[in-house]
């Protein structure tokens, strides 16, 4: 006779133990057994929530940062890329070289253009910043052949890059009225384009030997 307010424990009986006396992790342990599929849908409604929330985190450690870059832009009808680079270029790198702030300094130069792109330190005002380098080039603007155009100093998005090319060639135009056609027809029409920042005119001959 079991005394009264004790619990009589048979050690052949497995079931005899309540489940109210485990852990939580047993009663886990406990309902994985009995319930495999149920355990395995949980697993992977687990998995599958922590996927979908790693691709939705934001990453603090590495912020989206715009580059404070300012282009200029200048045009030579008729000379070739030497003349550019030595004429037009080297001119305005050594005005702008100048000026506080710049952390980069790269230019292109090509038939009849030059561009010339300069990148500030980062939290640099970019609107000052395009006021100092347009005010350097309009002090070395006598330093530049009498036929240039003026230079276009114009706020830049350092992580863009052209993006469609247009080559314009004529058996009846000479390089003269095909670059007038580029300019006044083509120019014109793509810069009202929602999105387009600039269009640039590059004038290169072909020589055949």
């Amino acid at each position: 006779m079991t005394p009264q307010g004790s619990i009589a424990i048979d050690p052949c009986d497995p079931v005899s133990v309540s489940s109210s006396t485990l852990s939580p992790m047993a009663s886990l342990s406990d309902l994985s057994v009995r319930r495999p599929v149920l355990a395995t849908v949980l697993s992977l409604a687990i998995v599958l929530g922590g996927m979908l929330g790693f691709r939705q985190l934001g990453v603090r450690e590495y912020p989206v940062t715009e580059r404070p870059v300012v282009s200029v832009q200048t045009s030579l009808r008729g000379a070739n890329a030497a003349v550019i680079e030595s004429q037009v270029t080297e001119p305005l790198e050594s005005a702008i070289n100048a000026i506080s702030g710049v952390t980069a300094l790269t230019s292109q130069s090509s038939s009849g253009s030059s561009r010339i792109s300069v990148e500030f330190e980062i939290g640099t005002d970019l609107d000052a910043a395009a006021a100092e380098v347009r005010d350097r080039v309009s002090r070395s603007r006598n330093q530049l052949p009498q036929d240039v155009e003026e230079p276009v100093v114009a706020k830049a998005d350092a992580d863009g890059a052209p993006i469609l090319f247009l080559n314009l060639s004529s058996n009846r135009l000479d390089l003269l009225a095909l670059t007038d056609l580029a300019d006044n027809v083509f120019v014109e029409r793509l810069q009202t384009i929602e999105g387009v920042a600039a269009v640039l005119v590059v004038v290169e001959v072909a020589v055949l030997l």
